[in-house]
């Protein structure tokens, strides 16, 4: 059997894709299974053992976009597709899947789209508690009734292996910052996709200041995305400026791959993230997490990992506002994360830092 699934955007949807690859894999063992990713997300399934082939495409608007996709949909009907399965739902990669002239096209029901699947899941537009990779799994069932049965994130967890070259990189990136080998590395990613996911900066600087001033062993690495730079450089220089000489153990994490990011995971005490695709890269290991939530809720996008793997995550509680599309902050003030404390964060952190000592 061929199978063929597609999900373009965005990192953490791509991370919440890979308990379905895993068990289609098991339930299939002789199946190829063929991924279409956009660049920005292929590294979470570059490595994906489970996968025959992964098709990276940029993500371009206009003319480019639809030549680039006619070549696609050419090569695909040349691997001779069994079954597509569309976990985005987005008008490309619809067009994809029905493009590919797969006998067995499931998607959601996106109004304009359906026509385009042979099998259709129905999805509530409303933001509803329940996880995501739940969600997706809800496609499976429409490949073959075995997969009727919940997604349990002890056996169908999320998953990104390491590559090896990204290991090496960063052995040598902590080497040369003087990190001692026993040293307690927290991780901590300032950034975020979009203002609404954004925990201040001031609580960033706070937090990474008490957690090295905590402990001698201590080191935070500061991570951002390319987009957040400049606010990367005020945490890293606000948090150093009140460490003193403990400052020299908060280093910056600037210029780290994805790849990387997974990497320095497995030499992580600790993950300190809002909700966004690093947080969902380091849940793909077995590293101890807190995370922020604002807009978003837990139950939607979680860490989806066995549960004996410590997890915390925190947030503002119950406003009238959230959930929300993260369009328009209907309060104007993003109260949902600025009421998040620096302090509720660093108690959490030291929960977890203390388990198993």
């Amino acid at each position: 059997m061929r199978i063929l699934l597609l999900r373009l955007r965005l990192i953490g949807d791509v991370v919440f894709t890979t308990p379905a690859i895993r068990a289609l894999a098991r339930h299939y063992p002789d199946a190829q299974l063929t991924y279409v990713v956009e660049t920005g997300a292929f590294p979470v399934v570059a490595n994906n053992p489970h996968l025959a082939d992964v098709i990276a495409i940029p993500h371009v608007r206009g003319w480019r976009r639809l030549a680039d996709d006619v070549r696609l949909a050419r090569r695909l009907r040349a691997k001779r597709i069994d079954v597509a399965v569309d976990f985005h739902g987005g008008p490309r990669s619809a067009w994809l899947a029905w493009a590919s002239r797969a006998p067995r096209r499931v998607g959601y029901d996106v109004q304009g789209r359906t026509w385009m699947y042979t099998h259709v899941v129905h999805r509530p537009r409303e933001l509803r508690a329940r996880h995501s990779v739940e969600n997706q799994w809800d496609l499976l069932a429409q490949v073959d009734p075995a997969f009727a049965r919940p997604a349990d994130p002890a056996t169908d967890r999320v998953e990104m292996p390491v590559d090896p070259l990204a290991r090496a990189a960063i052995d040598l990136r902590l080497a040369g910052v003087g990190l001692p080998d026993d040293a307690r590395v927290v991780v901590i990613h300032v950034s975020a996709g979009n203002p609404f996911r954004r925990w201040p900066e001031a609580s960033f600087a706070a937090l990474a200041s008490d957690l090295v001033a905590a402990g001698a062993d201590r080191w935070v690495v500061l991570a951002g995305g390319p987009s957040d730079r400049e606010a990367t450089s005020r945490v890293l220089a606000t948090a150093r400026s009140r460490s003193g000489r403990a400052g020299g153990r908060i280093v910056d994490g600037e210029g780290m791959s994805l790849a990387e990011l997974r990497a320095l995971m497995d030499r992580a005490a600790l993950f300190i993230g809002g909700d966004s695709g690093p947080l969902h890269v380091a849940s793909t290991s077995d590293v101890p997490i807190v995370g922020l939530f604002g807009p978003t809720l837990a139950a939607r996008s979680a860490p989806w990992r066995p549960r004996i793997i410590p997890t915390e995550s925190i947030d503002v509680g119950v406003l009238p506002c959230r959930p929300c599309e993260q369009r328009v902050c209907a309060p104007g003030d993003f109260r949902c994360l600025t009421g998040i404390a620096a302090t509720t964060v660093h108690a959490a952190a030291e929960r977890l830092l203390g388990v198993g000592r």
